[in-house]
């Protein structure tokens, strides 16, 4: 259990380090979209699934924005900067904009299968 409790604080101090703070944004956004889709799934689960279409549009919602999230936390990840990636040259800022445009995508496939 110590072993544990070790690689946990060490993992958390070499994250705290060494991850530069716009990919911690990033990470926290993830964790609170996937909370948000485990609450939903949970209230599903409790309560029932009555506007079926509501439940499945907002769960694909939040497992849309996750998806996209991590293929940008990919792109602007500058260890993935290298000439092994495909992303060596893409610029960050175009990474954020192709993300903010596919989330506009998304919400517009979301809201029209809300019904």
């Amino acid at each position: 259990m110590t072993s544990i409790w070790e690689a946990s604080k060490q993992l958390l101090y070499h994250y705290k380090n060494t991850v530069p703070y716009h990919l911690k944004v990033i990470d926290a956004f993830l964790l609170y979209v996937f909370s948000t889709a485990a609450i939903q799934f949970v209230y599903v689960l409790f309560v029932g699934t009555f506007p079926f279409n509501a439940f499945l549009a907002g769960f694909f919602s939040c497992a849309g924005v996750f998806v996209l999230t991590v293929a940008l936390r990919m792109q602007v990840n500058p260890r993935n900067q290298n000439a092994a990636n495909r992303w060596e040259k893409v610029n960050p800022y175009r990474a954020y904009v192709e993300w903010l445009f596919c989330n506009l995508i998304l919400h517009i496939a979301v809201i029209n299968f809300i019904g």
